[in-house]
């Protein structure tokens, strides 16, 4: 195995199988779990504008400003979380794959 940019790879250099099965499931949660997060944070901020009889400028102002929290949020979720997953395949200290060796 060679190092390439970081990371441990086979000799020519590709991903192993369970590398990238490792990273299709990280991209799959971070998606999801960033959905979820925003899905929550638009339904706390517009909610009210969509349950409740507002003046026109309020609820375009509440459910606007949902959206764009949303999409924020959603953004930052999704990047957080498969950087904090790249740190985590990393090695702390290069040359050391385990703590005892």
């Amino acid at each position: 195995m060679r190092e390439h940019g970081g990371r441990q790879t086979r000799g020519n250099g590709r991903r192993g199988q369970a590398e990238r099965d490792a990273i299709t499931v990280e991209i799959g949660y971070a998606l999801c779990s960033a959905a979820f997060a925003a899905a929550v944070v638009f339904g706390a901020v517009a909610g009210p504008a969509l349950l409740f009889a507002l003046p026109g400028v309020v609820e375009t102002v509440l459910v606007r400003g949902g959206g764009v929290l949303a999409g924020a949020l959603f953004a930052v979720r999704t990047v957080s979380v498969l950087v904090r997953f790249r740190r985590a395949s990393q090695p702390s200290q290069p040359g050391r794959t385990s703590p005892d060796s």
